[in-house]
């Protein structure tokens, strides 16, 4: 099977486009999220559960997973997806974004990136070359291009050197990739648009990363500490000048804000932390509003955390016990509410696809951001 992207609906009043990521471990409806497996699972959640709760695609990340077991550990255990014990769709992150996590313990140079271990402090290096061949043994279906995030997307100077850093490592990639068969590996390496803050050099990075004929791109070098109107804008000077017949992925952005604001602008495909991080300290999405389950006042509910949107795997837990097992520490609350987020997470994408579909994408923000933007107390909904 090969990788391939159908559009099945657009928006009419814009330019949101619902579709079909083909892939040869399954499909993908688009908009689509994508849960986070940093190192090969998905915290707190059984494989199983993962796809119950809606999961068609999951993320791990190549650079930790080179640091703890290593590559070739996971191709002698039978590649990544037997590892994750994952039949669908995965994707690998090239590790990026993480040396931008890292920058106080890392070296950047035209030709790659030095860095210490977190793991045991051994001085690690990877180079574009290096990150493709990691992640060609690993075995994802959609492998992710090195780039450079800018440490600081409003210094023109910084962002212009990630941006021609990002383009050279680019080409890099892209010949090590080809060189290894390219999608003869079973394998669609993605490229990736940074530029910052910056409209001229996100759209000079769109034309740069869309030169090269990929099965999908990505816009990433946002959500990195700037606020939400410039990480719209950065969106806006990049999605949706990425070729039409392609996949367009936001790297690392999951709130249902983000998703419309994205969306709007002809994203397909997130990822992020934001469902099991907040359910592992005990944060809820809801239909009515976010909820921290450690609040004394749900001491005695005996009413379900979500009635309009109630994950398979909170049948029968009450908002009381979920608060019980919260304060309590047991680790089977965090599991629950982790579920239940990604549950959240995948109903919403579905209804935005059939919104889309059916033109009721505006409609369909509306409601869901007037409830999922507001708090909920025991004494009821509160704003923000």
């Amino acid at each position: 099977m090969s990788f391939s992207f159908t559009v099945t609906g657009r928006d009419p009043g814009g330019i949101a486009r619902a579709g079909i990521f083909h892939t040869p471990h399954g499909d993908v409806p688009t908009p689509a999220f994508l849960p986070v497996g940093t190192r090969g699972t998905v915290k707190g959640v059984l494989p199983r559960d993962l796809a119950q709760a809606g999961s068609t695609m999951v993320l791990a990340n190549a650079l930790h997973l080179h640091l703890r077991p290593g590559e070739a550990t996971v191709a002698h255990l039978g590649g990544l997806h037997r590892f994750m014990n994952w039949d669908g769709p995965l994707l690998t992150d090239s590790g990026g974004y993480q040396v931008f996590s890292l920058a106080h313990i890392s070296t950047i140079d035209d030709d790659g990136v030095t860095f210490r271990s977190v793991v045991d402090g051994d001085q690690v290096r990877i180079t574009p070359e290096r990150a493709i061949d990691i992640q060609l043994t690993l075995g994802a279906d959609v492998i992710m291009a090195f780039d450079q995030c800018p440490g600081n997307p409003h210094d023109r100077g910084e962002v212009q050197t990630a941006c021609d850093r990002t383009h050279r490592w680019l080409a890099r990639c892209a010949d090590r990739w080809h060189a290894a068969g390219g999608l003869e590996t079973g394998q669609a390496l993605f490229g990736i648009v940074q530029g910052g803050s910056f409209e001229d050099l996100r759209r000079a990075s769109v034309d740069a990363v869309a030169s090269h004929d990929f099965v999908g791109y990505a816009v990433g070098g946002v959500s990195v500490g700037e606020d939400r109107e410039a990480v719209r804008a950065a969106v806006a000077a990049s999605a949706p000048y990425l070729p039409e017949d392609k996949p367009r992925y936001l790297m690392g952005v999951g709130t249902p804000r983000d998703f419309f604001d994205a969306v709007e602008l002809g994203v397909d495909l997130f990822d992020c932390v934001t469902p099991t991080r907040h359910g592992r300290t005990h944060q809820a999405f809801t239909t009515r509003g976010r909820v921290n389950l450690r609040n004394s006042g749900w001491k005695d509910c005996d009413q379900p955390l979500d009635p309009e949107c109630e994950s398979p795997a909170l049948k029968g837990f009450s908002m009381g016990v979920l608060r019980h097992l919260c304060r309590s520490n047991e680790m089977l609350g965090a599991m629950l509410l982790s579920l239940h987020n990604l549950h959240f997470f995948h109903s919403l994408m579905t209804r935005i696809r059939t919104a889309i579909v059916e033109g009721r994408l505006a409609e369909l923000r509306r409601e869901v951001l007037a409830g999922t933007e507001r708090k909920l107390t025991p004494d009821g909904p509160q704003a923000g």
